[in-house]
């Protein structure tokens, strides 16, 4: 098993921000790439404003503020992405993850692992195009990915144990808790939630009752969120494509074909939280 020292965070969204925190948090050394600047700058503010609301609520000190930051290297450089573990949180597509390892096995030393925060993605897939297909893993996180502890481990048939032990104990090691699960259709939790979010969405659909019932009925049964505020913490756009990609690699059952209102959602521009208006309004 390999001593991580440092992880390098490849795209800046919600998601890659919240890892890079999480992991400077934990005391590592952090490389954070996006090769948007505005992106890259975004995530910059966003991380100051996440820690300094903690030193308001005076959960943290300046200095360890201070500290944090200063383990983040903010980057637009793939030269700069050296590390020992690479995470990518990039967009989901297949062939875009893939090269993005591929360039980045070409500069770091022979032992870096790639994990992939894919959240329904066939990793397997991942891994056969990659190099070193035994150093590839899934590393699924959930978003706030600073609170939120459970992070999916997802292992390939082509993984090796020396990468899996070094994941799952880097998992701890950030405070998290890790769930191993072999390479399946949504791997384990968004399996589970798919009918969550589209029984949700088909009632709304055939006009039995109205969302923010829904959210009400389940969040007095002791959900943290009902489904279309969850949906629009999540992103619509990152929940309809985990829909479709599970329908897709399920071939098909009914039971789980994707929601056409999400789906107009998505055309509309209307994704939840991070655009102002999803299900309901921010703004």
């Amino acid at each position: 098993m390999m001593t991580i020292n440092s992880i390098c965070v490849c795209g800046a969204g919600t998601m890659g921000s919240g890892i890079a925190q999480a992991a400077a948090q934990s005391g590592f050394h952090t490389i954070l790439y996006e090769l948007n600047e505005s992106v890259l700058e975004k995530a910059k503010k966003s991380i100051q404003q996440n820690l300094a609301s903690l030193v308001a609520k005076g959960k943290i000190t300046t200095d360890w503020m201070q500290g944090v930051m200063g383990r983040i290297r903010f980057t637009n450089d793939l030269q700069d992405c050296l590390a020992d573990i690479i995470i990518e949180a990039i967009v989901e597509k297949p062939e875009l993850k893939i090269a993005l390892f591929n360039q980045l096995a070409e500069l770091n030393h022979s032992e870096v692992i790639f994990a992939s925060n894919t959240s329904s993605l066939s990793v397997s897939r991942i891994a056969e195009g990659i190099q070193r297909p035994e150093r590839v893993i899934g590393m699924h996180f959930f978003n706030p990915a600073t609170i939120m502890k459970l992070v999916e481990v997802v292992y390939t048939p082509l993984t090796n144990s020396h990468t899996t032990d070094t994941v799952v104990a880097l998992t701890k090691a950030m405070g998290k808790v890790p769930v191993l699960c072999s390479d399946a259709p949504g791997f384990i939790v968004n399996r589970v939630a798919r009918p969550f979010y589209i029984e949700s969405l088909r009632l709304a659909e055939e006009g039995k009752t109205e969302m923010e019932q829904i959210d009400r009925l389940m969040e007095s049964t002791g959900f943290k969120l009902g489904p279309f505020r969850l949906m629009d913490l999540i992103g619509n756009d990152v929940n309809y494509a985990v829909s479709c990609s599970v329908y897709d690699q399920l071939d098909s059952p009914e039971r789980l074909k994707p929601s056409f209102i999400q789906e107009q959602k998505v055309k509309e521009g209307k994704l939840g939280k991070k655009t102002g208006e999803g299900y309901y309004r921010y703004s």
